[in-house]
């Protein structure tokens, strides 16, 4: 028995305010494309079985785009004429009963099965049963619902559980309503063939056991993930569990450095061919106060024109010294704010602001002045 499973798929997701030639937002297409190398794999593939472990989309109410775009893709699915059975995640799961869950826009496929009302569901084939605990809002719930999980294992046939939450805290992802599996019920895991779980964004086995697997998210849904590795399992069942990874290409993540102790040579030596497409990173480290202030935004960004995107974060030297703070001092907040500003906007609206600043910095003198 082959599954291809795979989970965390965002659609929808957007971020960086950057637009593609499709007037679309880059990183919501990378998601799109993510999804649709998942599907060519799927294609290639042929497994008996496809499991989605929740978040297939990054909101309850997800825009028309990205919809549209899921439901073509599961037409190439539905094609292919293979079980498929995706379950709701915290993201796909409205907070309130106002709301009709998303995935039920799926109902009328016929080799589609969902779960998502926030219950145990069994969905059963002849060599199999899949054992679905979507997102539950109330914890208080999810006691029961695992008794009835537990209660349908099967002796003849393969069982698979499949759930979207954290098993144990070091899976948490600090998000609201986020569910934890209970540690007094982790011995379930011993009765089944195969846990696929989903909402961790890393691929791997879950502490001592070895039937219990996070697939993964299929892209970044922030910067703060530095996973340059997204994808998805294909397990075999047969007498034993094998796992196998398999990556997908996804827009890189570069971290880089720069030296401002030493900035010109730091910036000769840095290594900018891997940057093509990619995310850049730029930690400015040993910065003083002043060299801050002569150092731009701008400037940078120009050293990466290959890059997507480039994002900087300065770090201030520690000093034992006043020096810095003197110098610091000699700066005047109005000048400051004129550098942030010049680095900021363009030209015209620069010098628009300019003036605005300086007669406002003007009249906060002359009240100084006159308290004093």
């Amino acid at each position: 028995m082959k599954i291809l499973h795979f989970s965390d798929t965002h659609l929808g997701f957007n971020d960086l305010d950057i637009i593609n030639y499709e007037n679309i937002n880059q990183r919501e297409a990378d998601f799109y494309d993510a999804f649709s190398q998942i599907v060519e794999q799927i294609k290639t593939i042929k497994p008996d079985y496809i499991i989605h472990t929740g978040d297939l989309f990054h909101r309850s109410s997800p825009s028309n785009r990205a919809i549209t775009f899921a439901l073509e893709k599961f037409k190439e699915i539905e094609s292919l004429d293979i079980p498929f059975i995706l379950i709701a995640g915290n993201h796909s799961t409205p907070r309130t009963n106002l709301s009709s869950p998303i995935l039920k826009i799926f109902e009328n496929f016929k080799n589609i099965y969902v779960s998502y009302n926030q219950e145990y569901k069994k969905i059963e084939f002849d060599d199999v049963i899949f054992h679905t605990l979507p997102h539950l809002n109330d914890d208080s719930k999810a006691l029961t619902q695992i008794e009835l999980c537990e209660a349908n294992i099967s002796e003849s046939k393969k069982n698979i559980m499949m759930m979207h939450c954290s098993v144990g805290a070091w899976y948490l992802m600090q998000e609201f309503g986020e569910w934890v599996y209970p540690t007094n019920k982790e011995y379930i895991f011993s009765k089944m063939d195969y846990v696929a779980l989903g909402h961790w964004h890393g691929f791997g086995a879950v502490g001592k056991y070895e039937n219990v697997y996070y697939s993964g998210s299929s892209e970044r849904t922030s910067l703060n993930d530095k996973r340059n590795s997204k994808g998805f399992i294909f397990a075999t069942l047969e007498e034993n569990l094998t796992i196998e990874y398999k990556e997908i290409n996804i827009r890189a993540i570069r971290q880089k450095e720069i030296d401002c102790e030493d900035f010109e040579t730091s910036i000769q030596n840095l290594d900018v061919g891997d940057c093509l497409d990619a995310i850049v990173e730029v930690k400015l480290k040993n910065l003083t106060p002043l060299s801050s202030i002569d150092i731009q935004n701008k400037q940078i960004k120009d050293i990466f024109p290959s890059a997507m995107s480039v994002s900087i974060k300065r770090e201030f030297k520690k000093s034992d010294s006043n020096s810095d703070i003197q110098n610091l001092e000699a700066i005047s907040l109005e000048e400051y704010f004129l550098e942030h500003i010049k680095e900021e906007s363009e030209d015209k609206e620069y010098e628009r602001l300019k003036s605005k600043v300086q007669e406002l910095f003007s009249k906060y003198e002359e009240l100084s002045y006159d308290t004093n």
